[in-house]
């Protein structure tokens, strides 16, 4: 099973305001993908996309709930 990081970069303040916090998730080939945490939502980038998949809270809430 490959290993796997994430490596997070946050701006100055601690609440989420004009600036995204930004997860980069590697493994053993690389990068996987960055998570861009905001205020409106997440948006996930997987591997040299240029388009998100995004997500509102709610949405998030959502695909969360159903998956316990």
């Amino acid at each position: 099973m490959p290993s796997r990081w994430v490596e997070m970069k946050i701006p100055t303040t601690k609440v989420v305001q004009h600036a995204d916090v930004v997860f980069e998730v590697f493994d053993d080939d690389g990068k996987i993908g960055e998570l861009r945490v905001s205020q409106g939502g997440i948006d996930w980038y997987p591997r040299a996309a240029q388009i998100p998949a995004k997500l509102s809270w709610e949405q998030f809430a959502a695909v969360m709930a159903e998956r316990r």
